[in-house]
């Protein structure tokens, strides 16, 4: 089975873009704090690479910005490269089912995460049966964005 829950803030805008077929592609990334802290009490954070397709790219882009923070559920998809320079390189993704959009207009980390956003506990994608995410504490508000 590959299926991931992470829990992040967005190290930078949205990009979103259509495929040649016309279906819409959102990227972005986001910032994840271990669950441990290290010797010296400091918190060591993860980077992800998030793509998103359709409907829940559409959204994403509309509503996320840089610090947004996000619940993603999906998979984990692993590919091979070749860079300009003629090396080889390797990558990790997550293909996004679900992203729940955390944060509300009126949190100070996130004060207008777009016109008309929803406040918090959005899904962009997938069914809204679950129980809601939002409810969920930050591991550590200290990111540095």
């Amino acid at each position: 089975m590959n299926k991931v829950y992470l829990i992040g803030n967005l190290t930078r805008d949205p990009e979103l873009a259509t495929t040649n077929s016309g279906v819409s592609v959102c990227r972005f990334s986001i910032a994840v704090s271990r669950r441990f802290t290290a010797a010296d009490g400091s918190r060591e954070t993860d980077f992800f690479n998030v793509t998103a397709w359709r409907g829940t790219a559409d959204n994403c882009a509309k509503f996320l910005k840089k610090g947004s923070k996000v619940a993603v559920t999906g998979s984990i998809q692993t590919r091979n490269f070749e860079r300009q320079d003629g090396t080889k390189g390797f990558a990790v993704d997550i293909i996004a089912d679900e992203v729940e959009f955390l944060s509300t207009k009126n949190d100070g980390g996130n004060e207008s995460a777009g016109e008309g956003a929803p406040a918090g506990g959005f899904s962009a994608g997938g069914s809204n049966n679950s129980a809601p995410v939002a409810d969920l504490q930050p591991v550590d508000d200290n990111l540095p964005f």
